[in-house]
């Protein structure tokens, strides 16, 4: 039983720190309690992260400068929004700053959007971030789901049913309007019209008091990979749950990409883990922490932390509070040094080093890191193409130097497979 209920313990602790006191609620088993929830979504009215600052003033000063409230920026009113230098000529960029409705990211790649009647379109050029290039901005053939319902240009792909859903707050696929762009309040905590009426713990969602699987979805609905049930729905085929709302079972409006044991594809490596970005959720239902009860919020605060990836603590640190030599949950070893064999402030020490690799593609050779937590062994780089985490530091050796390593410090001889 210590093993079952550390875990909790150690995010109530990790979110009582984090969060100046504000807990989870609890059940006797250890996961996160449903209590009682506001009215469906169509019985309240979305007013705007801007309604919540009166109240939560804090908190929203927090989030206002997150990538999450930034995703979508209008140059025109940010004009320090367009990354690149476009008074340089490059052969791609064969749009101008005027015609640029929309800018789309800022930490891998940068894309740009121009309105062309009642819906956005992406202009086929995007800005690596991380390698300072121009590169093509286009979806190869047999990778994406919904490349045979669109044409084969990407300017004449409309955003609105691939991604629009996702980068805004109350989006309504026939009027094609938001209440807002970029991944605000209501986008998590469900239409504030009530709450604003009549504040209290019943008039709005709280994340933080849904059960482990709903609570999880409200990331899941946009960090996965999948389709809707429903498709087309107005003409179109979405690529995002359309009229799933926070505390409503994302079951009934999305589906995860399917993935077959030992195939490679645009989607999955062979074991499973996430072979593209935005699949973090697809990873984290796969892994022992999301069947343990832990949730996205107990690692991320999305509403703004001074750390990467807005986590609650640095990483190392983070993964600290549960686990540890003394902890039930492992390593079991005497020290992170004795369980890592690499010096305590090397990057081999770090516990996402190989318990989270960069697997998932999203620009060139840039990538974002594994959601399962699996150790990926030198046997599944072999025979299933999974980049192995050890080679991504030692990148002049190879799995059967892994290996070897591996059965020399004594581990396993099934995991040193």
């Amino acid at each position: 039983m210590r093993s079952r209920s550390l875990v909790p313990f150690c995010l109530w602790l990790v979110s009582l720190l984090a969060l100046g006191g504000v807990t989870v609620e609890m059940s006797a088993t250890g996961r996160a309690a449903k209590t009682a929830q506001p009215a469906p979504p169509g019985t309240a009215a979305y007013v705007g992260s801007a309604a919540c600052a009166t109240c939560h003033r804090s908190i929203y000063d927090r989030w206002a400068k997150t990538r999450m409230a930034n995703v979508v920026r209008d140059p025109k009113v940010h004009p320090d929004a367009i990354i690149p230098d476009l008074s340089v000529p490059n052969p791609l960029v064969t749009f101008t700053r005027d015609q640029i409705a929309f800018t789309y990211g800022s930490k891998w790649k940068q894309r740009y959007f121009t309105k062309i009647g009642d819906d956005y379109y992406p202009f086929p050029a995007q800005w690596d971030v991380t390698n300072k290039v121009w590169r093509p901005y286009v979806a190869q053939p047999n990778t994406e789901w919904w490349l045979p319902h669109y044409p084969p240009e990407t300017i004449k792909r409309p955003t609105g049913p691939l991604c629009d859903g996702c980068h805004s707050v109350n989006y309504d696929i026939r009027t094609k309007t938001v209440t807002e762009w970029n991944v605000g309040c209501e986008k998590c905590h469900g239409p504030g019209g009530n709450h604003v009426k009549a504040p209290g713990k019943t008039s709005i969602v709280n994340p933080g008091r849904l059960d482990t699987v709903q609570a999880v979805d409200v990331c899941v609905q946009c960090h996965s990979q999948g389709k809707p049930l429903v498709n087309p729905q107005a003409g179109a085929y979405f690529d995002w749950p359309v009229g799933f709302h926070v505390g409503q079972d994302l079951k009934d409006f999305w589906e995860l990409e399917e993935h077959t044991l030992g195939e490679t594809t645009f989607t999955h490596y062979g074991d499973g883990t996430s072979h593209k970005n935005r699949m973090q959720g697809n990873d984290f239902a796969q892994s022992l922490m999301y069947t343990r009860g832990v949730t996205c919020a107990a690692c991320h605060d999305v509403h703004g932390t001074a750390y990467n990836a807005d986590l609650r603590l640095p990483a190392q640190q983070l993964c600290l509070t549960c686990h540890g030599s003394k902890s039930p949950n492992g390593p079991h070893a005497a020290s992170v040094e004795a369980h890592t064999h690499h010096p305590a402030t090397s990057a081999g020490s770090e516990c996402i080093a190989c318990h989270m690799p960069k697997t998932s593609g999203t620009i060139a050779n840039v990538s974002v890191r594994s959601h399962t937590f699996r150790f990926i062994t030198p046997g599944l780089t072999d025979t299933m193409k999974v980049p192995n985490p050890c080679l991504a530091c030692h990148a002049d050796k190879d799995t059967a130097w892994v290996r070897t390593s591996l059965r020399a410090w004594g581990v396993s001889p099934w995991r040193a497979q």
